[in-house]
Order: C-alpha cells, then sequence, then structure tokens
C-alpha cells in the first residue's frame, strides 16, 4: 500500500509538471521527504506529512483501519453509542430542554448530522453538541463544528423549533484518553480561540443558558462495551462531561 501511495504521488507530480522542489515548497516540507514519500516510504513521517504533500497535488488519501473483521466497527459504535447515553441521561434532568440525537440535515447540498441537537425555547438557545471518540484531525473538527452551528437554525426550524433568530452555542465533548489528550496538547491555542468556555462551567450554563458559549470537555468511559457479549452501553460506561477539564485549558 504504502509503495501505490508513493508511486500515485509521483506519477501525478509528473502530470502536473511539477518539481519535487515545488512540492516541498508549497507543502513547507523538504524535498528529500517528498523524494522519500515518492519510494513509498510513508511510516518514516507522521501522517500529517503525507497528507499535506497530497493536498498540494490534489490527491486524496483514504485511511483504513481493520480489526478483528467487523469487531472494530462494533467496538467504535459501542463507545459513540456510550457517549449518546451519557449526554442525553445529563439532558434528562434538566429542564427546558428538547433534543434530537443524529439530527441528520441535507441544505444545499451539504450533508451531515449533528450528534445531538438541543433547543432551549425559554432562552432562544440552540446547542450544537459534538461528539468525537477519537480526534484524528483539530483542522477537520473546528471546520466540522463551524459548518453544522452555521447550519443550526436551520436544521432546528426543520423540526418545528421556532428557531430562526435563535443563539447558536457549541459544545465538543471527547473520549478522555492519553491519546485524544496528546493530539489536542498540539493545538492549545488554537483550541483556546476556538472553544474558550472552561467544559466544567457546563453545568450552571446548561441550567440557564443565557449566552452563547464554545466549550470542549472530555468524558471518561469507563469499561467499553464487550462487543462480544452485546452489553448494553449504559451498563459498562461512566462519565461526567460538564465536570471534566476542557482541551482549551492549561492542562492539555
Amino acid at each position: 500500500m504504502e509503495q501505490r501511495v508513493g508511486s500515485t504521488f509521483r506519477a501525478v507530480r509528473i502530470r502536473r509538471g511539477l518539481r519535487q522542489e515545488d512540492v516541498a515548497a508549497a507543502a513547507g516540507v523538504s524535498r528529500a521527504t517528498v523524494s522519500r514519500l515518492e519510494r513509498g516510504h510513508l511510516a518514516w513521517f507522521v501522517f500529517g506529512t503525507s497528507v499535506r504533500v497530497a493536498a498540494v497535488l490534489d490527491v486524496r488519501l483514504d485511511v483504513v483501519a481493520r480489526w478483528r473483521g467487523g469487531e472494530l466497527d462494533r467496538l467504535l459504535n459501542a463507545r459513540h453509542s456510550a457517549m449518546h447515553e451519557l449526554v442525553a441521561a445529563r439532558f434528562v434532568q434538566l429542564r427546558g430542554w428538547q433534543v434530537v440525537p443524529e439530527a441528520s440535515f441535507s441544505i444545499y447540498g451539504e450533508r451531515g448530522a449533528v450528534d445531538v441537537l438541543g433547543w432551549h425555547a425559554a432562552r432562544g438557545m440552540l446547542l450544537v453538541v459534538e461528539l468525537k471518540t477519537e480526534i484524528v484531525d483539530v483542522q477537520d473538527l473546528l471546520a466540522s463544528v463551524d459548518r453544522k452551528r452555521r447550519l443550526a437554525t436551520r436544521i432546528g426550524a426543520e423540526r418545528g423549533w421556532p428557531c430562526r433568530h435563535a443563539m447558536t452555542s457549541a459544545w465538543v465533548v471527547v473520549a478522555d484518553g492519553r491519546t485524544n489528550r496528546a493530539r489536542l496538547s498540539r493545538h492549545v491555542a488554537v483550541l483556546r480561540t476556538a472553544f474558550p468556555t472552561d467544559g466544567r462551567t457546563m453545568a450552571g450554563w446548561l441550567a440557564d443558558p443565557r449566552e452563547p458559549i464554545s466549550a470542549l470537555s472530555f468524558m471518561q468511559i469507563s469499561h467499553p462495551p464487550n462487543t462480544r457479549q452485546g452489553r448494553a452501553p449504559g451498563h459498562s460506561a461512566r462519565g461526567n462531561a460538564a465536570g471534566d477539564k476542557p482541551a482549551g485549558s492549561c492542562e492539555v
């Protein structure tokens, strides 16, 4: 697979009339890096380097992770379901909120789904909740949240909510773990700007959402559901997303 990717980089570069120096300069890497990638030495570099070079060449990289056949899908879906259960349980305890899980949308060619879409009629507040079991690309996360926040009033209106002139907030909930914290720690400045609200303040805000916020919290998920035994996520996960430490703080 690595050799095929490298050959693709080289073939496309030549087809577009670019030198290795041209690609290197545009991607912010050395010419030697481009040369090694074209020879299939992808394992020498962090994945982001290959992505930058691919972007310069207008090549799309699709990464597929496989583990024990279909069990990986069941595991990932179970973790995501567990996060849904924990967030849903928090809203059940609150007054004034209407919540729709997996609020799908197709607006002017933009398609997707909001993990949890909330509406607080008394405060005229929409809330876009993004659940992330794994952080892969912070820039993609920011773009996804921004897009869903921009479309939130349309998505809510399609569900009969009188939210045309509503305020919109965003809450990103990330599964706690060493890898996710490490990846987010490389983008502290960006995250502080995008999500300035301390996740520990979410409990108070959810009780009375007077002003728009952008927050990021970690959620602890202990003992992921056993996919072979088919245990329900609610029986094997626990967490306190609103009380966890935010990625936008120095703690990350």
